[in-house]
């Protein structure tokens, strides 16, 4: 068990703690409990994303504040958080008991002391039914596709526990619905150069009779997919030139032979294959220029989004 630190009342700014959850009724109360014991001083949010179980009223038995967001998805869920509740620090965990509630302190304190808008909780356990290796795999194979596009920030780049502060909260734009929403969070971060950190914490199985959400090959598909987006978006350049490099590789590969045999005869038997490679040469051209076009207005977006972070 990992030491816990405390934080003290009458130093402590106004924390939140944010808990999406759709059916969680087996788990939600174990979250609250562990929360309020935790971080005394912090109001707890659930947020009920169309669940059909008891998941609201037990949650407002052990005294959280229970809201609903109708548009399923967590990344709805998110928005709607982010949206809605003004406080200095927030701490986002998953509502299925699998995150250590004792680390949120540490967490804070690691933010709070050094200023940072970002804390992840990084996963660490040995035991698989918490985290089966094809889920380590994804998660690391998707961790390093950010660090190679956008920059290292994070071992667990999809760990649903972490703390933000009020400045990355009301610039993150929140554009996914669902468990893509983590990778937002880390690109934001890399995107507008924030000061970031992380923390080992325990992780563990659910309990018995609680049912996971994420669906490994529709997600992680989904995540890959939010990524490649992402590029596009906020670095089209290098999206735009990647595209023109290949299409202009074709376009040689399938004019070389029309270019020999021109040089050899004065003719051009394989009139669809120059076509091809002219085609191939054009679009490659267009793609690059649509790249130095949409880089410019890449860094008036980036200007945008850092004067929002900088006045909230």
């Amino acid at each position: 068990m990992m030491e816990t630190e405390t934080i003290s009342v009458e130093q402590s700014p106004c924390i939140a703690v944010l808990v999406p959850c759709y059916n969680e009724e087996v788990t939600i109360g174990t979250v609250v409990r562990d929360f309020r014991q935790s971080l005394p001083f912090a109001t707890i949010y659930v947020y009920d994303n169309n669940s059909t179980d008891r998941t609201q009223e037990i949650a407002r038995a052990e005294g959280a504040v229970v809201r609903r967001e109708l548009m399923q998805g967590k990344g709805n869920v998110i928005r709607r958080m982010f949206a809605d509740i003004d406080a200095d620090y927030y701490v986002l965990v998953d509502g299925d008991a699998t995150y250590e509630a004792d680390a949120a302190p540490r967490m804070l304190s690691e933010a709070i002391d050094n200023n940072l808008d970002m804390v992840t909780g990084q996963r660490v356990t040995d035991r698989k039914a918490a985290y089966r290796p094809g889920h380590v795999l994804g998660n690391k194979v998707l961790t390093s596709l950010v660090h190679h596009f956008f920059g290292r920030a994070t071992d667990d780049m999809l760990s649903g526990y972490r703390v933000f502060s009020r400045r990355f909260v009301k610039s993150f734009p929140a554009a996914s619905a669902g468990f893509e929403t983590e990778t937002e969070f880390t690109v934001h971060a890399l995107q507008l150069s924030m000061p970031i950190g992380e923390i080992p914490t325990r992780y563990i199985e659910r309990p018995e009779g609680s049912t996971s959400k994420l669906n490994t090959w529709k997600d992680g598909v989904r995540i890959l997919s939010t990524i490649i987006q992402l590029v596009k978006q906020e670095r089209p350049l290098l999206f735009f030139t990647l595209i023109a490099a290949f299409l202009s590789f074709a376009g040689v590969l399938c004019g070389v032979p029309v270019i020999a045999d021109y040089m050899r005869t004065g003719l051009v038997p394989r009139l669809p294959t120059a076509v091809l490679a002219t085609g191939c040469e054009i679009v490659a051209a267009l793609s690059l220029v649509c790249g130095l076009i949409l880089d410019s207005v890449a860094v008036g977006r980036l200007e945008v989004k850092r004067l929002a972070y900088l006045r909230s």
